[in-house]
């Protein structure tokens, strides 16, 4: 059954619609804090500071799953024709998508004071990327992408910077905790060089 091939418009609409509501839901990781209605403008602003590594969070989750939604785009672009295997490397895939707003309440929550909160949310940022690569690695093993030699490797380093980024920020919570996070704002460094690797601007 694994070798009918069928079109990927179903897989890519299940794919939306995962992204659109792990990206709304991120918003339920911010909570509003318990602030007495006796207190001055400055104490209450002062209060609101506590949100900031919620924010912080938020912002980090939704930058990766905004990558990660535009990049998986870019798959189907070229990923012409789908199989079983492929649909259900993409199904976990979407599973560790889906929980992205769990990770990452842990990690606003937990993460500046416990260790094993920040490596909840990196396993699940390593996981969701680790299947995104092998989605991208399988269909362009077995055919089913219509893509040149050059863009299909260029395509499969850059599905890698996830996990790598992931492994990253594991190491660094050793020492810096729900810091080691900000590991993920480089991700677009990572892929301008892999751009100007495989896709050099003429002279």
């Amino acid at each position: 059954m694994s070798s009918i091939l069928m079109k990927t418009s179903r897989i890519e609409t299940l794919v939306d619609g995962i992204f659109a509501i792990s990206m709304t839901l991120l918003v339920l990781t911010l909570n509003i804090p318990q602030i007495h209605t006796s207190l001055s403008e400055t104490a209450f602003q002062q209060q609101l500071g506590v949100l900031w590594p919620q924010m912080l969070c938020y912002f980090l989750s939704f930058w990766i799953l905004g990558g990660l939604w535009r990049v998986n785009h870019q798959h189907f672009h070229f990923i012409k024709r789908t199989d079983q295997t492929l649909i259900t490397i993409n199904i976990f895939y979407l599973l560790f998508v889906a929980m992205v707003p769990f990770s990452t309440e842990m990690v606003s929550t937990y993460g500046s004071s416990y260790f094993t909160a920040n490596i909840i949310f990196q396993t699940n940022q390593l996981l969701a990327g680790m299947l995104y690569y092998t989605s991208w690695k399988y269909a362009f093993l077995n055919g089913l992408a219509d893509v040149d030699k050059r863009t299909g490797r260029f395509i499969e380093y850059n599905s890698l910077i996830l996990p790598i980024c992931s492994i990253i920020a594991m190491i660094l919570s050793f020492y810096i905790y729900a810091w080691s996070n900000l590991i993920y704002l480089t991700i677009p460094a990572f892929k301008k060089v892999l751009e100007r690797k495989y896709f050099p601007k003429p002279n």
